[in-house]
């Protein structure tokens, strides 16, 4: 994989179609053989846990934890935010599978590694 596509999410159920379209377009880029990642942040996290995507549905968009799982099984990488989840008192096995919590550095890291950085 050549290019490196970072996809920051900063809101869950409160803001559907922000919480959904990372997910769409990081399903894109992993169709391009370009690596994605997705950083939960802020209240983003809340998309980590376990069956809380479910009720996710942005108009126009397949079903947000149907996307969630297309994009772990393509390979994409799934951070969450550590100062963020412990903030929502949201634990390591409160997590979907697959999902690495992380801090600052690692996510600096990441940021520098790609090749673009979208929020949302």
């Amino acid at each position: 994989m050549a290019d490196k596509l970072i996809f920051v999410v900063t809101c869950a159920d409160e803001k559907p179609d922000k919480a959904t379209i990372p997910f769409a377009l990081g399903n894109s880029a992993l169709a391009m053989d370009a690596e994605a990642v997705i950083i939960l942040q802020s209240t983003g996290v809340f998309l980590g846990k376990k069956d809380y995507a479910r009720h996710i549905h942005a108009n126009g968009f397949p079903p947000l934890q149907q996307l969630m799982e297309i994009f772990r099984e393509e390979g994409g990488k799934l951070y969450a935010c550590e100062p963020c989840i412990r903030a929502r008192n949201i634990g390591a096995e409160d997590l979907l599978e697959g999902i690495e919590i992380v801090s600052g550095p690692t996510l600096v890291d990441a940021y520098l590694e790609a090749k673009n950085v979208v929020v949302y």
